[in-house]
């Protein structure tokens, strides 16, 4: 196991009806922004839950923040703070509300001339707006953590810093009832495949590999409960839970961490427009077949400890194991090749093009995924 330094600063109030104890956790004086998506947060009561909660505060609005947040939206928050003097922001909503209102608290104190350059250059993030959550979709993971992805035209991009960690996070499992079982599924995928990225490495940990069988497990478990039961408080608790312990960092910590799954599928999202958890569930299983030699021990206690496949030989157990997580996918009713999407291997070249134009060319934890193993990965998932 590797060195590491560990801390996790964001607060959490998970349970129904915390909602209501959100501003003992504002300083009474901050001018307070309030960030959302396309409008759910009115239909399903959380907005006036919110408004409620912040009574007493200076607060502003800024909504139709979009599915894979786009700088050009992004940028008119930015400038309506500058205008405005927010000094605070809570995001209100899923990954994308959140990994967007990162961005804007970033975007706000940088110096530089263009504040893309956060994200294309990976320029350093000195400073930021403080900002803290009202999850309302289990999936990224986001409400925790200090990552966050932007699109802008075909680019979808990201950026890391601690200082847009949000400083708490409210979790209520339901806020999550009305959700579409769309969402839903994109939701476990994701968080699943998190998992993924930080355990199918070596690292010789076997305390975040444990933990990371675990949260797998539960998403198994779980999730088709969540579907089944849409106001099951117990199936949409532990979704919810499960998927902020997929990407709080704890299971990464002292371990190699490989992310080429999301990295092709970004390309998949910002070239077709699919919904970031479907290009997921199309690109693991394809890229677990073409590296399972570089994989192949980790596979086999993947098979092993998670599905529970121990008769065969390596090759069949490692197989088998894939073919199990790509079920499971399907159970979800996600598509798990491109063709399900109407796309066939005319896309190919285009995407690892971008790849190329953005320099991706050795991805993985160990940069083996280059252009050309990106190549065959695009082709095995046709």
């Amino acid at each position: 196991m590797n060195n590491f330094v560990f801390q996790s600063p964001t607060l959490i109030r998970f349970g129904e009806g915390e909602i209501a104890n959100l501003a003992q956790h504002i300083p009474p004086q901050a001018k307070v922004l309030l960030t959302y998506g396309g409008g759910s947060i009115f239909q399903n009561g959380v907005y006036d839950q919110v408004k409620a909660a912040l009574v007493g505060h200076q607060v502003g609005e800024f909504g139709d923040i979009e599915p894979n947040p786009r700088y050009p939206t992004l940028m008119k928050a930015v400038e309506l703070i500058r205008n405005e003097g927010y000094d605070y922001l809570l995001a209100v909503g899923g990954g994308s509300v959140l990994d967007g209102t990162k961005f804007i608290a970033a975007a706000v104190c940088f110096e530089g001339t263009d504040p893309w350059q956060i994200l294309s250059q990976d320029a350093p993030v000195k400073a930021a707006l403080p900002l803290a959550s009202v999850l309302t979709l289990p999936a990224t993971g986001s409400e925790t953590n200090g990552a966050a992805v932007v699109t802008r035209g075909e680019d979808k991009l990201s950026f890391y810093s601690d200082l847009v960690k949000p400083q708490f996070a409210v979790l209520d499992p339901t806020t999550t009832y009305s959700l579409p079982p769309r969402q839903v599924a994109n939701g476990i995928v994701d968080a699943f495949v998190h998992v993924m990225e930080q355990y199918l490495t070596t690292g010789g940990a076997p305390v975040q590999d444990r933990f990371a069988e675990g949260v797998m497990l539960t998403l198994i478990e779980e999730g088709p409960k969540a579907l089944a039961q849409p106001t099951s408080y117990e199936a949409r608790a532990n979704l919810m839970w499960a998927a902020t312990m997929a990407l709080n960092g704890i299971l990464g910590v002292g371990v190699p961490q490989d992310w080429s799954t999301h990295a092709l599928g970004h390309e998949l999202t910002a070239r077709f427009g699919l919904d970031h958890g479907r290009t997921l569930a199309v690109v693991l299983p394809a890229l677990l077949r073409v590296r399972k030699d570089a994989k192949g021990a980790k596979l086999l206690q993947f098979a092993e400890r998670v599905f529970a496949i121990t008769e065969g030989d390596n090759e069949a157990r490692i197989e088998a194991g894939i073919a199990a997580m790509e079920a499971f996918f399907r159970s979800l009713e996600m598509g798990t090749r491109l063709r399900d999407y109407d796309l066939d291997e005319t896309v190919v070249d285009g995407l690892v093009g971008a790849l190329e134009r953005k320099g991706m060319t050795a991805l993985g934890e160990d940069g083996g995924v280059s252009l050309e193993v990106s190549r065959a990965v695009f082709n095995a998932a046709l």
